[in-house]
């Protein structure tokens, strides 16, 4: 307190002799240019720094105000000081942000997923849906189109499922029971119910046979093949290369629609038959992936190593 008071009488007694002001002015006067041409500089320089070097400039700017120090320039200096101080704060210009900006923000940070997956819009979904398509392949069903999906079941080839025409990242919505939705691989969902596919049991009688050697389950998808597509008549196994040498592939030559039917009848008596996948048409189907229907493939260069000329088949 003795402090303050003796800065206040001896600013009383310097603005009471005119004379006296005017020589102090002088100072402060070129003072404050000085400092002004030193802000110039500074502004330049985005070093940590600049506020120190600014306040030797005016050695009583932090601790109160001085005689003259209500010059315009000394203001400005003074306003300048404060503003640099705070736009180097370290952050403190992020904590004024209003909370509604955030919130704003971080909604419009929500991915397609998420925004599809909000009950609201699921309910939706849910009470709009009035088609019903049949599943032309035994279809995985999960929690969702995205990356963070779970398998949740499996829903049998040729069943009737009530869509809601959504679609995201390769995956189709269907409800299940009243409320609940699920996703499905797209692409097999169809208007018509899929033909019944050809049986076991039926005898090869076209005199065919594939080489001795190979496995028991090749043999027997011979002739189930052979006798549910009679016309067939080339089946290559051995050769000098993977599978093939091992004795459990066999390529049947087919080509066309037809090939799309045979495929299709392997695949369904796969477990019958012992085997792991097919290939056809430069796509796949495996045991493993079942549940996600046949499958696209890179393209390897031609028909035949794209499969467009026969139907690869591996057992187990």
């Amino acid at each position: 307190m003795a402090n303050q008071s003796h800065k206040r009488d001896t600013n009383a007694r310097l603005f009471s002799r005119a004379p006296r002001a005017t020589v102090i002015a002088g100072p402060l006067a070129v003072l404050a240019t000085a400092s002004a041409v030193s802000l110039g500089v500074l502004t330049t320089d985005t070093g940590a720094s600049a506020p120190a070097s600014l306040a030797n400039a005016l050695p009583e700017a932090a601790s109160g105000p001085v005689a003259g120090d209500s010059t315009p320039a000394a203001l400005d200096l003074a306003g300048e000081l404060d503003r640099r101080a705070f736009s180097r704060g370290g952050g403190r210009v992020a904590d004024v942000v209003p909370d509604a900006t955030k919130q704003k923000s971080k909604k419009k940070d929500l991915s397609k997923v998420e925004k599809m997956l909000r009950p609201k819009k699921v309910r939706k979904a849910v009470r709009k849906a009035d088609a019903k398509l049949f599943t032309t392949e035994a279809l995985n069903l999960w929690t969702e189109p995205g990356a963070k999906a779970r398998k949740t079941g499996e829903v049998d080839a040729g069943e009737k499922v009530l869509v809601t025409g959504r679609e995201l990242r390769g995956r189709q919505e269907i409800v299940l029971g009243k409320k609940d939705t699920r996703w499905v691989t797209s692409g097999y969902l169809s208007d018509e119910k899929p033909a019944a596919e050809p049986t076991l049991g039926a005898s090869c009688t076209n005199g065919t046979s594939v080489a001795s050697g190979v496995s028991p389950n090749i043999v027997k998808v011979h002739n189930a093949v052979c006798a549910a597509f009679p016309n067939i008549s080339t089946y290559g196994t051995f050769r000098g290369d993977g599978e093939h040498a091992q004795g459990i592939a066999v390529d049947i030559m087919v080509s066309g629609a037809e090939g799309y039917r045979v495929a299709d009848f392997v695949r369904a008596n796969a477990a019958a038959l012992g085997v792991s996948y097919v290939i056809y048409s430069q796509r796949i189907w495996s045991v493993e992936r079942g549940g996600e229907g046949w499958r696209g493939m890179s393209n390897r260069g031609s028909a035949t190593a794209n499969h467009y000329d026969h139907v690869h088949v591996t057992t187990f």
